[in-house]
C-alpha cells in the first residue's frame, strides 16, 4: 500500500513528521486533499487547519494549525513550509483567546483612526488566533 510522508517544517524546526493516507489543506484558492500518487504540485497555503489522516488507523487524524506557507507534493512526499505550525495538543487555548481579544481591540482602534495597514495586520492576527482556537477543539483528551 502506498502512503505519504508528511513533513511540516517551521523556522524553529520540524513541527510534524508522519506517514499518512491523506492530507487535507486549505490553499489560497480553496480546499485540497492529497492522496498517495498525487500529481506533483506546489501551492500556497491559507491560515487554516491542516488535517493529516495517519496510516495506522482510519480514525487517527492529526490537526495542525498552519499560519500560511507553501505545500509541495512530489513522489509521495508532502513538504509543508510554514512560518508557524502547532499540533492541536500543543496549543495553549488561554493564550490563543488572549491573542484573539487583543487582535479584535487592535482592529477596532485601527478602524477608528482609519489606519488601513494596521487594520490588515490585526485582521491577520485575528485569523491566526481563531485558527488556533478552532484546531485546539480537535484534541482527543
Amino acid at each position: 500500500m502506498a502512503y505519504l510522508q508528511v513533513n511540516v517544517v517551521t523556522p524553529d524546526g520540524i513541527a510534524f513528521q508522519h506517514r499518512a493516507k491523506a492530507v487535507t489543506a486549505k490553499t489560497t484558492d480553496g480546499g485540497i486533499t492529497i492522496m498517495p500518487n498525487h500529481t506533483p504540485i506546489i501551492v500556497p497555503l491559507a491560515i487554516a487547519d491542516l488535517i493529516v489522516t495517519r496510516v495506522t488507523d482510519e480514525l487517527a487524524q492529526n490537526h495542525i494549525a498552519v499560519n500560511g506557507g507553501i505545500m509541495e507534493v512530489r513522489d509521495n512526499i508532502v513538504n509543508i513550509i510554514a512560518n508557524s505550525a502547532e499540533r492541536e495538543k500543543d496549543i495553549d487555548i488561554d493564550r490563543a483567546e488572549v491573542a484573539k481579544e487583543r487582535a479584535e481591540r487592535r482592529m477596532a482602534e485601527a478602524r477608528d483612526i482609519k489606519n488601513e495597514k494596521e487594520f490588515q495586520r490585526a485582521k491577520i492576527s485575528l485569523s491566526k488566533a481563531i485558527n488556533r482556537i478552532g484546531v485546539s477543539k480537535n484534541r482527543s483528551n
